[in-house]
């Protein structure tokens, strides 16, 4: 649909300047022609006869004729006889005269029409050629207007479908990225679950080898006392033997030998006695070899379940750290997944910040602030006194590594 520009107030058209002009030009026609012919007196029959053989030549050709009449009547007659010329009739002269002057005027205002009807034509084509070029003009304007608007609202709506599509490419990616982060977190904490698993079989299998080898030591130090009985029994059966022999040997010469065969008894008695209590020492620092071993196995395992422990808290305190960080991180636009930093973190009794330095720069001033600024917003850190002191203080200093990557 042609959309019809508005008209200029200045612009006012060439249709009335033109009919004026044509009206004005044809008055000034009539006008010549009427009042022209009432300004000259009405001639005789001969001279309307003249006028209108006169009236086909201009008055220059009429005097040449006249001119040449003349010269060649005084060449044809003679000199000696000829006569005088005729002297020509004065009113005669005058009334041709003023015929030639009306012809000719006449013929001046018959081209001043045709010339004034000439130009009213040329004005009246370059008028109507004007309107026509306007009008073309105004339409091909108009067509033009119509086309921009037409591109304006295609390029509006292809614009508003691609901010569309940008921003369901936006959501579409930010619903990845949480859901590989919630993934991430799902494989640590799996991870993590594993390690303590693996940690408890390993101590569970600590525990079975220690308590295997104290069964088997306690087999040991049985059979050893087992076999020490046997061979104080197979003594004291080889003496008892001795002393039968000797009592058969000697029975003749027991009264002899009763002094020295007590006191013989009481050196083997003594001697006995002494490897008893030989004996029993052994066995007494075996058994204390023994039970300091197992003390010293079970101090070291109570030492592995208190470091085991402590390592779990350790972790989950600086797992709590690292998600209030995460949460309270406001990540630069213009940060990208290559970037990284590392902040040190230095706390107080209490878990208040005390200090954040820069460990370890992005390259970027304002990344770096946003990571320092994470670290005091998401503080403090009350966890850190449900520790024990000695990993209160071991954990009063940290590093925090901000990957922009690891968050998104």
């Amino acid at each position: 649909m042609a959309i019809k520009p508005p008209r200029d107030p200045q612009d006012v058209g060439y249709t009335w300047p033109t009919v004026l002009a044509v009206a004005v030009h044809l008055l000034v026609v009539l006008f010549s022609l009427v009042s022209l012919p009432s300004s000259t007196a009405e001639p005789d029959s001969s001279s309307i006869v003249q006028a209108t053989f006169v009236s086909t030549e201009t008055f220059t050709d009429q005097a040449q004729q006249t001119t040449d009449q003349q010269a060649a009547l005084n060449s044809s007659t003679d000199p000696d006889e000829a006569e005088p010329a005729p002297e020509p009739d004065t009113s005669e002269q005058e009334a041709l005269q003023q015929q030639a002057d009306e012809a000719a005027a006449r013929e001046e205002a018959q081209a001043r029409a045709e010339e004034q009807a000439r130009e009213l034509q040329e004005a009246r084509a370059q008028a109507e050629a004007e309107a026509q070029r306007r009008e073309e003009e105004a339409q091909r304007l108009a067509e033009q207007q119509e086309v921009e608007a037409q591109a304006r609202e295609q390029a509006q709506r292809e614009a508003e479908a691609e901010a569309q599509r940008q921003r369901e490419a936006e959501a579409e990616a930010q619903r990845q990225r949480e859901a590989e982060a919630e993934a991430q977190r799902q494989r640590e904490a799996e991870a993590e679950a594993q390690r303590q698993r693996e940690a408890e079989a390993e101590a569970q299998r600590q525990r079975e080898a220690e308590a295997e080898a104290q069964r088997q030591r306690e087999a040991e130090a049985e059979a050893q006392r087992q076999r020490e009985a046997e061979a104080e029994a197979q003594r004291q059966r080889e003496a008892e033997a001795e002393a039968q022999r000797q009592r058969e040997a000697e029975a003749e010469a027991q009264r002899q030998r009763e002094a020295e065969a007590e006191a013989q008894r009481q050196r083997e008695a003594e001697a006995e006695a002494q490897r008893q209590r030989e004996a029993e020492a052994e066995a007494q620092r075996q058994r204390e070899a023994e039970a300091a071993m197992q003390r010293q196995l079970e101090g070291e395992a109570q030492a592995a379940a208190n470091a085991q422990q402590a390592q779990q808290a350790a972790n989950g305190f600086i797992n709590i750290v690292r998600r209030a960080v995460e949460q309270a991180w406001l990540i630069p636009a213009g940060a990208s997944d290559a970037m990284s930093a590392t902040i040190q973190v230095r706390l107080g009794p209490s878990g208040e910040v005390l200090l954040t330095t820069i460990a370890s720069s992005s390259g970027d001033s304002a990344f770096d602030r946003s990571a320092m600024q994470a670290v005091e917003h998401a503080a403090p850190f009350s966890e850190l006194r449900d520790l024990p002191a000695e990993q209160q203080r071991n954990l009063r200093q940290f590093n925090l590594r901000f990957t922009p990557g690891d968050v998104r």
